[in-house]
């Protein structure tokens, strides 16, 4: 990584580069900001430099082993934490290689971590966990008291801080209080107004802001340039600043198919969408639709619906100013015509919200049956009226 690698947020850089330069860096800091603003990122980065051999004013390397450890999360001095189940945390540690709910339990937490190491922006939590719990923080206060390695810091990266159980925010406190002076402590969280205002207090904030469209198309064309439109504009156009989503978008490239995977679900989506505009095809949008449920991802679940929705927002546009240019799909134009003379009436406010309504019941682990199924109905219902 280095300070190149962050996409966006340069005023927030600025700051930091210029307190690691002046030796001036703060104990503890909170970055807040929007989910996938790349705040995690920037956190690495900050403990990559400090534990880099080669780096410079440029920030770290990337390539010397302690960079190469900060990325594989195996790393002497830089501790991650987040919300895990408390089948992780059990004492007896020969009892535990027998244990089923233990094995469990790491499986999913080593998935998460190689999830993180793929996506850096990807937010890990394990789903029966009631938050960033005691033990976690008891473990950070024992190794906040042995000397880093051969870095001049160690990195405590608390993500999701605004999940800490009380009694383990309690603890947190005590070790802000009294900081061990070679101990950075970088606490992450979407949610601010939920971390304990006494943590808060104890911390530098730094604001991270969403990332704009032209940042992100700015660093993909520098980047990744083998990614072109309508890929490029469709990953910008459905991530919405959202970082987390567009390296879910980016890493599902796939160079020896004609067609991406991205745009492969999409024009899917749009059959899907033909369905059930036909009378006579509907039971074959319900038919398709079970089966989409059935065999796609939640992740591909949700850009499917989500190509549905940059669809409607491009009728919309088309509907409003025959000449409009800024497509979300720019290569499929005549359909997105065609569609808006089709429905000159129709209600593309609620078209979408049911859409977005959809997506977000499949982000809180609703049946995907459920979802395709009422959706189909809702979207027919809808556009009828049109």
């Amino acid at each position: 990584m280095s300070w190149k690698s962050i996409i966006g947020q340069k005023p927030q850089i600025r700051v930091l580069q210029n307190a690691l330069e002046t030796g001036r860096f703060a104990h503890a800091y909170l970055f807040t900001g929007p989910e996938g603003s790349g705040k995690e990122s920037l956190a690495f980065e900050i403990a990559a430099i400090l534990n880099c051999r080669s780096g410079g004013s440029g920030g770290s390397c990337g390539s010397c082993p302690d960079c190469l450890q900060i990325k594989e999360f195996m790393h002497q001095n830089v501790e991650y934490l987040f919300p895990v189940e408390s089948a992780l945390l059990d004492p007896g540690d020969l009892a535990k290689k027998e244990n089923k709910r233990f094995l469990d339990a790491k499986e999913r937490y080593d998935a998460l971590i190689e999830e993180k190491k793929l996506n850096p922006s990807f937010t890990p939590a394990m789903e029966r966990s009631m938050g960033i719990l005691t033990e976690q923080v008891v473990a950070l206060q024992h190794k906040a008291t042995f000397m880093p390695g051969e870095g001049s810091k160690k990195i405590f990266i608390i993500s999701q801080a605004e999940r800490l159980h009380p009694s383990a925010a309690n603890k947190l406190l005590k070790l802000l209080e009294e900081p061990p002076p070679h101990v950075l402590f970088i606490l992450v969280s979407s949610r601010p107004d939920s971390v304990l205002p006494t943590i808060r207090s104890r911390c530098q904030v730094v604001k991270f802001s969403k990332v704009t469209a032209l940042e992100l198309r700015r660093w993909l064309q520098e980047n990744r340039p083998e990614i072109i439109d309508p890929e490029l504009s469709f990953i910008i156009s459905f991530s919405r600043g959202n970082l987390r989503l567009a390296w879910e978008l980016i890493n599902n490239q796939d160079s020896s198919r004609a067609e991406s995977p991205t745009i492969v679900l999409r024009n899917q989506a749009l059959d899907y969408l033909r369905k059930v505009l036909t009378p006579s095809r509907f039971h074959e949008a319900i038919q398709a639709a079970e089966e989409h449920a059935k065999n796609l991802s939640r992740s591909e679940l949700t850009l499917f619906i989500g190509a549905l929705l940059l669809f409607f927002q491009d009728v919309t546009h088309r509907r409003i100013d025959p000449a409009f240019e800024g497509l979300n799909n720019p290569d499929i134009t005549d359909s997105v015509d065609r569609f808006a003379k089709n429905f000159p009436a129709a209600d593309f406010l609620l078209i979408s919200t049911a859409a977005e309504e959809a997506i977000r019941s499949i982000e809180r682990n609703a049946s995907p049956l459920l979802v395709m199924a009422g959706l189909s109905a809702e979207l027919k219902g809808l556009l009828a009226r049109g």
